[in-house]
């Protein structure tokens, strides 16, 4: 089912500066100096003429789906300057070079970055993808690897058969957590270790929302599903994993905005307009949770 979502760069602005005004009054950080600017450069979008006179965009949500975004995004997914990757991989590849090696499963391996980790830390490794460019892409990182395509609710992999489950960003595009926890626990054997990474619920609320245009001019959105840390434990716990640790990852203090999209969309709803209110955009995004790291084991 898809829905209309109205992308207006003035309404994702005020949206900023409501949220460092709310974010300023929680932390103690809003004194006079700074409410009285956020007030006037709130008057100073709502008298850009650019601005209030934009059409906005109207995306459908749920419009493309997940292999399609990974087809486009393959070739590039590797490159510098995702800022998430930069604070997941550490805390994930540090969590499993405290485990002994063994069998493992890389579960949505995407590019094989977590593949080839495990590989160097001595692990067999199976890696399973639902997009074939993606597993191409791996497939070129880890020649002569386990590379499987499938589904996260429908592993291609033998009940109780590794003793890691990796599965790194990819919960997001499923829409039914219980069913892929459940997999995971079918093919983990006894004693064994999950380390899940996904997008928080609170980042997702802040960041831009960068519609895709269609080779016939329509503006689309993927469906996501990010969700509250205590929806992992919902389903987590009956299912007879542990927890071991979780960890909430938060974007650095002055850490530099993404690149520019490089497909241009008139009046775009961008990381590009953060730069008409860099102190709003600051309080709000600086230390804000980007991504949250579990690791679970079998009881």
């Amino acid at each position: 089912m898809t829905s209309k979502v109205h992308l207006h760069p003035l309404a994702y602005l005020l949206g900023i500066e409501g949220a460092a005004l709310l974010r300023g009054i929680r932390d103690g950080t809003a004194d006079r100096e700074f409410v009285v600017a956020r007030l006037a450069e709130i008057r100073a979008l709502l008298a850009d003429a650019e601005l209030v006179g934009a059409v906005g965009i109207d995306a459908e949500l749920g419009g493309v789906s997940v292999n399609d975004v990974y087809r486009d995004w393959a070739p590039t997914y590797d490159e510098p300057g995702n800022q998430m990757i930069d604070l997941e991989q550490p805390v994930v590849h540090g969590i499993l070079a405290g485990l002994p090696a063994g069998d493992a499963l890389d579960a949505g391996c995407g590019s094989g970055r977590h593949a080839a980790e495990l590989v160097r830390l001595g692990h067999r490794v199976i890696g399973v993808d639902a997009s074939p460019e993606m597993l191409a892409v791996a497939g070129a990182r880890l020649p002569g690897a386990d590379l499987r395509a499938g589904e996260l609710t429908r592993l291609p992999v033998a009940d109780a058969s590794v003793d890691i489950v990796v599965c790194a960003l990819a919960l997001v595009h499923v829409p039914d957590l219980g069913a892929a926890l459940a997999e995971f626990r079918r093919v983990l054997r006894a004693g064994g270790h999950l380390v899940i990474s996904d997008p928080h619920l609170i980042g997702a609320y802040l960041v831009p929302k960068i519609a895709r245009m269609t080779a016939d001019a329509a503006a689309v959105l993927p469906l996501e599903y990010q969700r509250p840390l205590s929806a992992y434990l919902a389903v987590a716990l009956p299912l007879g994993f542990q927890v071991l640790r979780c960890e909430e990852l938060v974007r650095p203090q002055g850490e530099p905005r993404p690149a520019q999209p490089s497909a241009a969309l008139p009046m775009r709803v961008s990381w590009e307009l953060l730069d008409r209110t860099p102190t709003a955009a600051a309080t709000v995004l600086d230390g804000s949770p980007v991504c949250v790291v579990w690791h679970f084991t079998v009881a």
